[in-house]
C-alpha cells in the first residue's frame, strides 16, 4: 500500500490546508506532528509556546477525528522520524506548508528535502500566508498577496473523502516541556491554544471590539480588548491569513449596508485592520528572502555599532523590568503575565534597549521571542532590526518612555496595575518618581532603589549619544551607497507608487508600526 503524509508544523487546523485536502483526494494519508528536540531547545522558545502548540494539537487531533482521521506525534528530528516510519512501511508522498521559521527550521527543511531525494519520496509544499517562495521581485508582490488572498478557501475534507492510512504503531506521548530545558514559567494569564479558540476570538474582534480598534490599539490600556488578539492563532496556524481577511472583508460588507456612526466607525477600524494583515506577511517575506537578517544586521554597515559595548547590568535591568523607567518596567511585568503587550510598547521596548541602554538588538530579541507567545521570526527579527536602526532604509525610532506613559497612560493606571509599589507614588511624580523628596518618599512608604527601581542611565543624555552613533554610521558614504541594494530587495512598492485605493507613501510608513 502506498499512502501520503501530511506533515502539520505551523499549520494546525483541518480548514483552508491545502495538503490535507490535496493529500484525501490522492488516497490512504497519515497526518504527523513531529515534536522535534534541536527545535525546542532553541534560545528563541520558552515553555508557553510549546503548551500553546499542545492546546493546539488535542484540538487539531478533534478536528481530524471528525474528518475520519487520527493524529500521530513522534519524537524526534524531522530526518530520523520519516525514516522510522518510512521503514515500517514506505510511503510515497510528503506534503506540507511552506514554513518561513528560524535558522533551525530552514536548516531542517533543507535536511528533509535531501532525505527525500535520497528515497524517492515527493515533497510537495503548499504557501502559508501570502509570502512568496521564491520571489525574484518585489515588484508584483502586492499583486500576488491580493490573488492569493482571493482564492476559495479550502472546507476540511469530509469522512467520504479521506482515508487514514491506519498504520498500527503506537503513538507517542507528549514530551514534558522539562525535556528540552524549556523554563517552568508559563505566563498565567497567556491565551490559550486551539482552533476552536481561534474562531471565538476572531468573532469577537469583528462583531464588536473592532469598534475599538482605531484610535485603541497604542494604548496599553485599551489594546488588549481593541487588539483582534488573533497574533498567536496566525503563528501557529490554527487560522489561514485567507480565512481572516476574507472574513474581514465579509463583515466589512455587511456594514457597507449600515448607515449608523457606529458602522462607519467599526468599517475604519476594520479597514486598518486588512492593511496590517498585508504588513504580516510583508515582513515575513524579508526574512524569506534574506534568512541572514535573523543573526545579521539587514545593512552590514551597521556592522559594530554596538556589539562591543555589550552592557549585561543593563540587560538585566531590562530583563527584570527594573530600568527605572516606569513605562518600560510595567510593560515586562504585563509580559511575564501574559504573554502579550500591544506593538507600540514593544516597539518602546526595543527603543529603550537599542537607544538608552545601548544594547545589541540580537539577544534582546531572544529574550522578547521567549516573552511573546505571538513569536513569529519573519516579522520579529525584521522589526527588531528597524526599531534598532539596522536596516539602513528606515527613519530612527527612539521611543522616549517618559513621553508615551504621557501620551497613553497619564493618569499612572496601567503602571499602578502592573508594579503595585507604583500605586503609593502621588500623581505628581508619576512619570519620574526618582525625583520625589525625601519626605514624600516617607510619607508614601517608598524606598527608591528598593521598591522601585532607580534608572538605569540618564535617559535625555544617553538617547542624544545613542542618536548621535548612529547618525554617524549614517552618513557614511559606504553607508549611504548600500541603501539603494536594501531598498530594491527589501521596501514595499507602495512606498513608491501609491495608486487608487492604496494607502499614501506617510501613511504606509505609519503601518510599518503594525499591530493585531
Amino acid at each position: 500500500m502506498t499512502y501520503s503524509i501530511v506533515w502539520f508544523k505551523r499549520d494546525l487546523r483541518t480548514v483552508d490546508h491545502a495538503p490535507l485536502i490535496h493529500a484525501a483526494q490522492n488516497g490512504p494519508l497519515l497526518c504527523l506532528y513531529i515534536v522535534e528536540p534541536s527545535l525546542w531547545q532553541q534560545e528563541d522558545v520558552a515553555r508557553q509556546h510549546y503548551l500553546f502548540v499542545y492546546e493546539c494539537l488535542r484540538d487539531l487531533a478533534r478536528q481530524l477525528r471528525i474528518c475520519g482521521a487520527e493524529l500521530r506525534i513522534e519524537l524526534g528530528e524531522a530526518t530520523e522520524v520519516l525514516t522510522r516510519i518510512h521503514t515500517h512501511a514506505a510511503f510515497d508522498a510528503l506534503l506540507s506548508h511552506e514554513e518561513t521559521g528560524n535558522a533551525v527550521s530552514y536548516a531542517r527543511d533543507k535536511a528533509v528535502a535531501r532525505w527525500c531525494r535520497a528515497h524517492q519520496v515527493r515533497w510537495r509544499e503548499w504557501p502559508q500566508h501570502g509570502v512568496v517562495r521564491p520571489l525574484t521581485n518585489r515588484d508584483l508582490w502586492h499583486k500576488q498577496w491580493q490573488s492569493h488572498m482571493q482564492l476559495d478557501c479550502l472546507a476540511a475534507p469530509d469522512r467520504a473523502s479521506l482515508l487514514d492510512a491506519g498504520l498500527p504503531w503506537m503513538q507517542q506521548r507528549w514530551p514534558d516541556a522539562a525535556q528540552f530545558g524549556l523554563a517552568d514559567h508559563d505566563p498565567p494569564l497567556r491565551q490559550r491554544g486551539g482552533r476552536a479558540l481561534a474562531l471565538q476570538v476572531l468573532d469577537e474582534f469583528l462583531i464588536e471590539r473592532s469598534s475599538g480598534y482605531r484610535g485603541g490599539i497604542s494604548s496599553p490600556l485599551t489594546a488588549p480588548s481593541a487588539c483582534s488578539r488573533l497574533s498567536p492563532y496566525l503563528s501557529f496556524g490554527c487560522l489561514s491569513m485567507r480565512e481572516v481577511v476574507q472574513a474581514t472583508r465579509q463583515r466589512l460588507h455587511q456594514l457597507s449596508t449600515q448607515s449608523h456612526a457606529a458602522a462607519a466607525w467599526q468599517r475604519k477600524g476594520l479597514e486598518a485592520f486588512l492593511s496590517r494583515l498585508h504588513w504580516h506577511c510583508h515582513f515575513i517575506q524579508k526574512l524569506e528572502s534574506e534568512p541572514e537578517l535573523e543573526m545579521l544586521n539587514l545593512h552590514r554597515g551597521y556592522d559594530g555599532l554596538r556589539e562591543a559595548d555589550w552592557n549585561p547590568d543593563h540587560f538585566a535591568a531590562l530583563q527584570a523590568g527594573r530600568t527605572g523607567w516606569p513605562m518600560v518596567d510595567a510593560c515586562v511585568a504585563m509580559l511575564r503575565e501574559t504573554g502579550w503587550i500591544n506593538f507600540r510598547m514593544r516597539a518602546m521596548l526595543v527603543s529603550v534597549a537599542s537607544y538608552p541602554l545601548w544594547l545589541h538588538w540580537r539577544p534582546v530579541g531572544l529574550w522578547l521571542a521567549r516573552q511573546f507567545l505571538d513569536y513569529e521570526p519573519g516579522i520579529h527579527w525584521s522589526q527588531m532590526q528597524m526599531q534598532a536602526g539596522t536596516t539602513g532604509i528606515n527613519t530612527a525610532r527612539v521611543y522616549n518612555p517618559l513621553k508615551q506613559a504621557q501620551d497613553h497612560d497619564p493618569e499612572g493606571k496601567f503602571v499602578r496595575r502592573w508594579l503595585p509599589a507604583m500605586r503609593r507614588v502621588p500623581d505628581t511624580w508619576l512619570l519620574q518618581p526618582w525625583s520625589m523628596p525625601i519626605d514624600v518618599q516617607q510619607r508614601c512608604g517608598v524606598i527608591l532603589g528598593q521598591d522601585i527601581a532607580l534608572p538605569c542611565v540618564n535617559l535625555e543624555q544617553a538617547s542624544r549619544d545613542a542618536k548621535a552613533r548612529l547618525y554617524a554610521v549614517r552618513a557614511r558614504p559606504e553607508v549611504r551607497a548600500g541603501k539603494a541594494a536594501i531598498v530594491e530587495k527589501h521596501a514595499s512598492r507602495l512606498l513608491r507608487q501609491p495608486a487608487r485605493n492604496q494607502p499614501s507613501p506617510a501613511a504606509v510608513a505609519s503601518q510599518q508600526s503594525f499591530d493585531f
